[in-house]
């Protein structure tokens, strides 16, 4: 009985501690979708937990025809879909050196990208401007996509050296032995092998470049080139804010990522876990 009753007694502060976090992480997403159905007096009246009175589908007309939203979904699709390629490509690359080949600087290289996972972004704000400046690709989609990849390559080379090493390295023998080059090594053995972690790797690419705002704010200028972020930024005029737009702007921005998530959620189980228990 006190076992049971202990058991039961953890049981439930894990539970209440649960329903606490959901709470915390569902409740910002289902006041935003209230918000984006309210009208500018209902939102400025304080009242955050009141109901729409009458849900204002127009904010959603406006958000897509007024916010441009099929251009900066573009936009932010391009960006971000040009990163992930590469920022998987190198990584993989990069893991492969470290964890399969014998040499004296591997775990040397490995700490230069454990470093890069330290520098802040936004520190590096000034001197890519210069870098930039005198490369001729300010406000030129190039001038976000290279720093997103040398932001994003150090965690994506962290997770998937840490599986790398758990392959056995019989695999990649038998097939040298066979006569497989190292590149048909790389390409048809540990990339395949490689699947739960580097879907981890996309999603977190994914929602981290989607996401990202003071790079793009910084290097482009030209409306033409801007990303889905922007989009807020076109209900807000010099004497009024649509507030329902820009919450059915942020709904229909996020959405593409909540879509990705929940399709793809157990692969960042997989991945995370990948490794671990020889890791």
């Amino acid at each position: 009985m006190p076992n049971r009753r202990r058991f039961s007694f953890g049981k439930g502060i894990a539970l209440v501690f649960l329903s606490l976090l959901v709470v915390t992480q569902v409740y910002p997403l289902l006041w935003l979708i209230l918000y984006s159905f309210k009208t500018n007096e209902e939102i400025l009246s304080g009242n955050f937990f009141a109901l729409p009175q009458i849900p204002q589908w127009s904010n959603y007309t406006s958000a897509f025809a007024g916010g441009d939203y099929l251009r900066y979904l573009w936009n932010s699709f391009f960006v971000t879909s040009v990163t992930m390629t590469c920022v998987i490509i190198m990584s993989s690359l990069a893991a492969f050196a470290i964890s399969r080949f014998r040499w004296r600087y591997g775990q040397v290289v490995l700490l230069f990208f454990l470093v890069g996972m330290m520098i802040p972004m936004q520190a590096t704000l000034l001197p890519l401007m210069i870098i930039f400046k005198n490369m001729h690709i300010l406000n030129t989609h190039a001038s976000i996509i290279l720093p997103y990849i040398a932001f994003s390559t150090p965690i994506a080379v962290f997770i998937l050296n840490g599986f790398m090493k758990t392959i056995p390295g019989e695999i990649e023998e038998s097939a040298i032995m066979d006569g497989a080059s190292i590149i048909r090594v790389y390409w048809n053995i540990m990339l395949p092998i490689s699947i739960p972690p580097i879907m981890t790797v996309c999603i977190l690419t994914f929602i981290t470049i989607w996401n990202e705002y003071i790079l793009a704010a910084t290097f482009i200028s030209a409306n033409a080139l801007k990303t889905l972020p922007f989009g807020v930024n076109s209900f807000v005029s010099q004497y009024s804010v649509n507030y329902g737009a820009i919450g059915a702007f942020l709904v229909l921005g996020a959405l593409p990522v909540i879509i990705i998530y929940f399709l793809l959620a157990d692969k960042i189980t997989q991945g995370m876990v990948a490794g671990a228990v020889k890791g």
